[in-house]
């Protein structure tokens, strides 16, 4: 990883623990500006050191220092990932407006993955402004129909499959697919097809043990497009040949 890159992992962390406070906060209703950061449980206000990314649940064993109450071990994992996305973006395209888009566009893949995991909800709060961002930059910095025939494309097709399935898929994951197009244009169908792909593993794990009743039993689905969105971003282009090629 080179230096500027790397200069972005602190930020990122900063990011990540921001990102924590309106996955939390977004599927309650509440201001992502105020209060301070508190204790889900107890409601303590949460001290500057005891809100330093990864480092304070490391010292603090995961536990909240006023009440003893265990604190999810999501938040580290999504301060990590988020700096490492956030300098992957630098990495990727250097120091430059599709770098902040990236990033601004795996952000919202945070919030939404870590949300989807909690409540099982995409919150349209988060969504769809993202969306209506992420279609202005890319239409503005790369001049194309690509971005909205893409993202309408993809929301479609997810629409299909919802209203063929409702059990299986959601409005909010249709949402997701409008911002994913948005964002990837025409290498979309690669993360949809590798989210797919890879949630067929939980699956049939919940198949083989549960037998008749898994087909009852959902699974959030956003965290799965997220990771194919976030390996479509960086690799979609060289995935996306490479199958064609084989065709």
């Amino acid at each position: 990883m080179d230096a500027a890159a790397l200069l972005w992992l602190a930020p990122g962390l900063a990011l990540g623990s921001f990102l924590n406070v309106v996955a939390a906060r977004i599927p309650l209703r509440r201001s992502i500006v105020s209060p301070a950061s508190a204790c889900m449980s107890c409601g303590e206000r949460i001290a500057w050191y005891d809100n330093v990314p990864v480092v304070s649940w490391l010292l603090l064993r995961g536990r909240c220092r006023s009440c003893g109450t265990a604190i999810p071990p999501v938040y580290p994992a999504v301060e990590l990932a988020t700096a490492a996305l956030v300098a992957g973006c630098v990495l990727a395209f250097g120091v430059t407006l599709d770098a902040l888009v990236a990033a601004f566009f795996c952000a919202v893949l945070v919030v939404v993955s870590a949300t989807d995991l909690a409540h099982r909800i995409i919150p349209n709060r988060v969504v769809v402004p993202a969306t209506v961002v992420v279609l202005v930059a890319q239409t503005a910095l790369h001049p194309s129909p690509e971005w909205a025939i893409a993202a309408l494309g993809a929301s479609a097709f997810l629409f299909a499959a919802a209203v063929a399935y409702p059990a299986g898929m959601g409005m909010g994951d249709v949402k997701l697919a409008l911002l994913m197009g948005a964002m990837l244009g025409r290498t979309v169908p690669v993360a949809m097809m590798i989210g797919m792909v890879v949630a067929l593993v939980p699956s049939v794990v919940l198949l083989a043990r549960h037998g008749g009743a898994a087909r009852k039993m959902g699974i959030p689905f956003g965290p799965f497009l997220a990771l194919g969105s976030v390996l479509a971003l960086f690799w979609g282009d060289e995935l996306l040949d490479g199958y064609l090629a084989l065709l």
